[in-house]
């Protein structure tokens, strides 16, 4: 069926059953950011394949609520199926519910899959839209029309050991159900892929990017059950996690699990990150204690043994990516280079290192107007020869055991505007600023974002994301619960956490520039007025200083550059051929 078929054969189905307006979700029943092939309704409803959006279908409207990273590329693959782009005023609001109480008159019936969509929405969009006299009701009618559908994955999923995760299984349930005892909660039901593989030391392939396995847990005063298909586990693992006290049951059966808690039971459960169809089989007479998952802040301090296997990780990148931009720059104007063809060779790069598991998450590749999209996703349609002329923007990351890593890198190729030029310089000194700092414990990521954004801000310069995000040891490539953003997000930086930190400049139609690193939260010292803390930067590849305006940098900021990059080639270069290392000694070269 086109898109317009299928859009015409979900309103057939909701004329059917009465319902007034249909919300198609991106999301799977554990909340995921990257879904399996079987959940992808999204792309399969309309085209649209950014991971952020929603649909809302009435007989005279279907519209995709999505965000400004997603705006040109959403006007391009909605083009004739049947649906407008609505653009989203706030990033990450559900603004749609507010257009149904405007549109919608009152007895009307809004359907939507509650088993993918979280407690949180669920309940905002339920007590707004009753307050109107607007009844929601749980259908699928993407089940019926996707007959095609892919089935659950089947990958085989496995442990870590505790030389590799620092801490046993055992360990880390005693430290979640501390935080348990501390919220007054006595049982603890867990959706979300990445606190699982966390809690119970368990990767897997379920998920493109994320080494995580389609899991439920749910812990209790005398157990701890985990949900999974067994067969994907090895006999091993299951004894292991047999003798770390956890009980393994069919993961359909979650819902009956649920349902027969005890009905005085508190139940602490965290509603971004839980299904609203799970949430209502919970007995009606439990006490709902919500929450940040316990394991999510836990995961996110990093031990002494994850850090020193990202450490490790982040040298097997750095030659990855060495041998990448040097073969760009010995291929360029030799050979056919496309956005396309270069992805797949810095893939090729990073497979050829140890440890390797695969991509953390899409490599962004774009060329000039290309690189002015924030997630771009090169296509066959979209696919960009590389010229001698301009900007080269890479967003790339990797999968390793252990570590996963995350890094952005302007190539500045023949002739460059000064426009280019001092965005690029603007974009470093914002990522300078932000790697340098040294500020008080309790500091929360909107006020560390302020800061790398004010050099942009300076000349009237802004960005449409965040600026920065945590990520996982050998997991999510986007984790929390902290983050740097102008989101008032109510979580202080603490040593461990290991953030990104990516200011850009987007020109439509021109050009994009952003700079990338992770860092590490570490101590930095205490005085009378209090503790204090830095950043330690991991990422280990060049900045290229080509096209840096020098004029707009500061005298520090130069000497951050330059400290940089000659830690860089110290680091990498034992690992690399001469010819390699002489290569990179030049791109490191002091400004």
């Amino acid at each position: 069926m086109t898109f317009v078929e299928k859009l015409q054969a979900l309103r057939q189905l909701m004329a059917a059953q009465k319902v007034d307006a249909y919300i198609i979700t991106a999301a799977d029943p554990h909340i995921s950011e990257y879904l399996p092939a079987h959940y992808k309704a999204i792309p399969f409803a309309c085209g649209f394949t950014g991971s952020a959006g929603t649909l809302v279908i009435t007989q005279d409207f279907a519209g995709l609520w999505t965000d400004s990273r997603y705006f040109t590329q959403a006007e391009t693959q909605l083009n004739n199926t049947g649906y407008e782009l609505v653009k989203l005023k706030v990033p990450h609001t559900p603004e749609y519910i507010d257009w149904l109480r405007q549109v919608l008159p009152k007895g009307a019936k809004v359907g939507f899959n509650h088993l993918l969509i979280t407690v949180g929405l669920a309940l905002e969009m339920q007590n707004s839209l009753t307050q109107r006299g607007i009844e929601i009701t749980d259908v699928d009618f993407i089940s019926t029309i996707w007959l095609d559908r892919a089935g659950l994955p089947e990958e085989n999923a496995f442990l870590i050991g505790e030389e590799a995760a620092g801490l046993t299984i055992s360990t880390k349930i005693n430290e979640v159900r501390a935080a348990l005892k501390i919220n007054e909660a006595d049982y603890h039901f867990i959706s979300s892929l990445d606190d699982i593989a966390w809690l119970f030391n368990l990767r897997g392939k379920d998920v493109d990017y994320n080494p995580v396995t389609l899991s439920f847990a749910l812990i209790t005063p005398a157990a701890v059950k985990l949900f999974i298909d067994e067969q994907k586990l090895s006999q091993t693992d299951i004894d292991t996690l047999n003798e770390q006290g956890v009980t393994l049951h069919p993961y359909a059966e979650v819902a009956e699990a649920v349902k027969n808690l005890p009905k005085d039971a508190q139940v602490f459960i965290d509603p971004k990150r839980t299904c609203f169809g799970l949430y209502q089989r919970l007995p009606s007479t439990t006490k709902i204690v919500s929450g940040i998952n316990p394991s999510t802040h836990l995961k996110s301090l990093k031990n002494n043994t994850e850090i020193n296997h990202i450490r490790k990780a982040m040298l097997n990148d750095g030659v990855a990516l060495t041998r990448f931009f040097k073969w760009m720059e010995d291929h360029l104007g030799k050979e056919k280079i496309t956005e396309w063809s270069a992805a797949e060779k810095l893939a090729g790069f990073r497979a050829e290192q140890t440890s390797f598991v695969g991509l953390s998450f899409n490599t962004i590749a774009g060329y000039n107007a290309n690189g002015a999209l924030p997630h771009y996703s090169v296509t066959a349609e979209s696919n960009q020869e590389i010229l001698a002329d301009g900007l080269f923007l890479v967003d790339s990351g990797g999968q390793y055991l252990y570590g996963t890593t995350d890094i952005t890198r302007v190539m500045p190729i023949g002739n460059c505007s000064s426009t280019q030029a001092d965005d690029y310089t603007l974009v470093l000194k914002g990522l300078i600023e932000g790697s340098k700092l040294i500020f008080p414990e309790g500091t929360k990521g909107y006020q560390i974002d302020s800061i790398c954004r004010k050099p942009l801000w300076e000349h009237a310069i802004n960005f449409g994301h965040g600026t920065g995000h945590g990520i996982g040891f050998f997991l999510n490539v986007h984790e929390g619960p902290q983050n740097i953003s102008p989101a008032n997000v109510d979580v202080a930086f603490k040593p461990g956490m290991v953030t990104s930190i990516e200011p850009g400049i987007y020109r439509p139609e021109k050009h994009g520039v952003r700079i990338e690193n992770l860092v590490l939260c570490i101590p930095h010292g205490n005085s009378e007025f209090g503790d204090f803390l830095t950043f330690e930067t991991l990422t280990l590849c060049f900045i290229d200083t080509a096209i840096i305006n020098k004029t707009l940098l500061a005298p520090d900021q130069i000497e951050w550059l330059n400290q940089y990059n000659q830690m860089v080639f110290g680091k990498l270069q034992p690992l690399l051929s001469d010819e390699e290392a002489e290569w990179l000694k030049v791109k490191c070269q002091p400004v």
